[in-house]
């Protein structure tokens, strides 16, 4: 499916007049530096201003591309896909009105059509893809910076909420899709191509039900075995299954039959939309951590909000030895509790954290830090995410700097550096939980 995600040649069918669907797509494809060819195509020609460039509209297509994006009315889209089919590998059909509304024969005739030409099919009825290493954002949803995650969305409004709140929580991605009514390629066979794919590092999925439940799960642990797959499903209740069969037309079936399948397959499924980030970012940064889980503080009370959360999660809190105690002795003032968790009380600076990071980090009975910075006012909190940055450890390091501005100069620097900050201890908890799961 690379001719989707990495192409080097796409056509977009729609009208091109501002505010129209096709003119963002297009616009988005164009300020996101895409650097293939680019054919608008609509039956009345002319030109667009895109983005400060001038692009001349295609009456037809006339040269092959690797895709086309199509946001026509829909009961044109099947005579279009029969005329473009020996031109084009794949279409995303933006077009809704198919069988989401009951209109099952217009989208069976969609498929009849490509199947002919031997075109791949993403929709309809979906918010478009973005192959973000590709400089392809063939989506009329928020621009993303390149990264590790690839977000597969069953709902477009879904993924299009996905990809902001992504950006405002410092999350790279690599691909992005929606895939709306599924009428050819489905989440198996985007669960199977990112599985594969060298950019993606950890795929996040969104879905609602599958139609194939056999081979969901074969592709499930595909996936699953090569990298982390994050799961939010939507519809377990009785009153948001029904819900869901309505929005796509998918079968959303008994969610307990989806929880096991998604254990069976060794994925790790979320409750809400914020977990699902933040395992997206701490997987971004490490492939898995041990249980046993050394906190380091400059404040008492969120030291021990993360050590119960970790406990309930069933992390371990790691026992210090001997020699790492008296270690942390040697330096540290005799306020400072060096038990874990350790807490370096609250004028901790840059020398006291680096240090007490690296003592503990050597520590055999230590498989991954949490490091909890609440700076004083006199402190500036880049100070300490300097500390973190430089600090020798080679094991994972989960940070949690809160609150607000007066952290927003410290976590800007560690995203620099690749660390991406969890904004409470119990967020921080979860993120080594979820590591200590692959």
């Amino acid at each position: 499916m690379d001719f989707f995600f990495y192409p080097s040649r796409v056509a977009v069918f729609g009208s091109f007049k501002e505010g129209a669907i096709a003119y963002e797509i297009l616009r988005n494809i164009v300020e996101g530096g895409f650097e293939g060819e680019i054919i608008p195509v609509n039956p009345k020609g002319g030109t667009v201003e895109v983005a400060g460039r001038t692009l001349q509209i295609h009456e037809r297509l006339d040269e092959p591309v690797d895709s086309a994006i199509i946001a026509i009315p829909a009961k044109f889209v099947p005579s279009l896909i029969d005329e473009i089919g020996p031109l084009i590998r794949g279409a995303v059909v933006i077009s809704a009105g198919f069988s989401e509304v009951g209109n099952e024969e217009l989208e069976h005739e969609l498929v009849e059509k490509a199947r002919k030409h031997g075109v791949r099919v993403i929709g309809p009825n979906c918010a478009g893809i973005f192959g973000v290493h590709g400089k392809f954002f063939g989506s009329f949803e928020v621009r993303v910076k390149p990264g590790g995650l690839a977000l597969i969305s069953q709902s477009g409004a879904f993924g299009g909420a996905a990809l902001a709140m992504g950006n405002d929580e410092g999350i790279g991605f690599s691909a992005f899709v929606s895939y709306g009514n599924a009428s050819d390629l489905n989440e198996s066979d985007f669960l199977e191509y990112f599985a594969d794919d060298e950019n993606t590092k950890v795929i996040a999925l969104y879905i609602e039900g599958v139609k194939d439940g056999r081979r969901f799960l074969k592709a499930l642990r595909y996936a699953a075995g090569r990298k982390p797959v994050i799961i939010l499903k939507a519809g377990k209740s009785a009153s948001g299954a029904k819900a869901a069969a309505s929005h796509t037309g998918s079968l959303a079936g008994s969610y307990e039959i989806y929880r096991a399948a998604f254990r069976q397959a060794g994925a790790i499924e979320v409750e809400e939309m914020e977990e699902l980030f933040d395992a997206a970012k701490a997987f971004e940064m490490y492939a898995k951590a041990g249980k046993r889980v050394a906190v380091i503080t400059n404040s008492g009370g969120p030291g021990v909000l993360a050590t119960d959360k970790l406990e309930r999660l069933g992390l371990e809190i790691a026992k210090l030895s001997e020699e790492t105690v008296n270690e942390l002795r040697s330096f540290l003032p005799p306020q400072c509790s060096t038990r874990n968790p350790i807490d370096l009380i609250a004028d901790a600076d840059y020398e006291r954290y680096r240090k007490t990071i690296e003592v503990v980090c050597r520590d055999e009975n230590v498989d991954s830090l949490l490091v909890i910075c609440v700076p004083p006012i006199f402190l500036p909190s880049e100070e300490i995410a300097r500390a973190v940055i430089e600090a020798d450890c080679d094991k994972p390091v989960i940070v949690n700097f809160m609150a607000g501005e007066l952290v927003s100069e410290g976590v800007k620097l560690l995203e620099m550096h690749g660390i991406k900050n969890f904004s409470t201890p119990e967020r921080a908890a979860r993120a080594l939980h979820w590591l200590s799961l692959r």
